[in-house]
């Protein structure tokens, strides 16, 4: 047993520090990170990325390859294109959410590197959804991880949870974003989720701000003790949809890209 865990150990360690660097190239530094999201033209992707096998989810001009969920089609309301961003439209109904609903690309990921730009109104909400599953009748944060997307300065989740887990980046109610580093409102930030053979890791511009392994018994714990315990569903290592939600505030996305592991 002390043999696997040493083994398990080094593999997770190798998933932070190497898997994430890519075998096309150094990993960058926040400051590099920062640069090349001013640099390049919105929607597109760098010489880097298109090596490495990313492709885009948004071309800043279609709903293509996206639909609400548990939904044929993409909504007729609440999410529009704007300056070339995917922007959900805030209702003014905070926790109800807005006409739109949340809204997933029709297609499942297993291992996966998913990147995008968000950026949020004063006292906005929302979050990005993985691993999830369409479930009849179901909510899909019954089934999904998400990854927290705040107004810390403003938004009262920020102070509520235990020890930040509810602030931006924050696996949501769950594990704590460390550190805190969203940029104030109505700037860009760039979010980050890997999901590789059971470890997840989410970065938030730039910086790895926290790392959980699915299916250990860590995970259950964590799972046993949070309001997801009575879902069956969550937190499964199984391929499912990505997905942004629909909490009722105005929020906008763009350079939304991914790549398979």
């Amino acid at each position: 047993m002390k043999k696997m865990r040493f083994m398990y150990l080094v593999m997770s360690l190798f998933f932070v520090g190497g898997i994430m660097l890519s075998s096309c190239g150094p990993r960058q530094t926040a400051e590099e990170t920062e640069e090349e999201m001013e640099e390049l033209p919105i929607n597109t992707l760098s010489e880097q990325e298109k090596e490495e096998g990313f492709f885009l989810l948004f071309d800043g001009e279609s709903t293509d390859g996206w639909r609400g969920y548990n939904r044929d089609a993409f909504p007729d309301g609440g999410w529009v294109i704007e300056d070339g961003t995917l922007m959900v439209q805030g209702a003014g109904t905070g926790e109800a959410g807005g006409e739109g609903g949340d809204i997933i690309y029709d297609q499942k990921f297993l291992d996966f590197h998913l990147k995008l730009e968000w950026k949020v109104s004063p006292g906005g909400n929302s979050g990005i959804f993985y691993l999830g599953q369409e479930i009849e009748g179901e909510p899909i944060w019954k089934s999904a991880p998400e990854m927290q997307i705040l107004c810390n300065e403003q938004h009262i989740d920020a102070q509520l949870g235990v020890d930040g887990n509810r602030k931006a980046g924050s696996l949501y109610d769950m594990i704590p974003a460390k550190p805190q580093n969203a940029k104030p409102t109505g700037e860009w930030n760039l979010a980050e989720v890997m999901v590789y053979r059971g470890t997840v890791v989410h970065r938030q511009n730039g910086q790895v701000v926290l790392e959980y392994h699915l299916g250990t018994s860590d995970w259950e714990r964590k799972v046993a003790e949070s309001k997801f315990a009575e879902y069956p569903w969550f937190g499964k290592f199984e391929p499912g949809y990505i997905s942004l939600q629909d909490h009722g505030d105005d929020v906008w996305f763009r350079n939304i890209r991914i790549k398979e592991l």
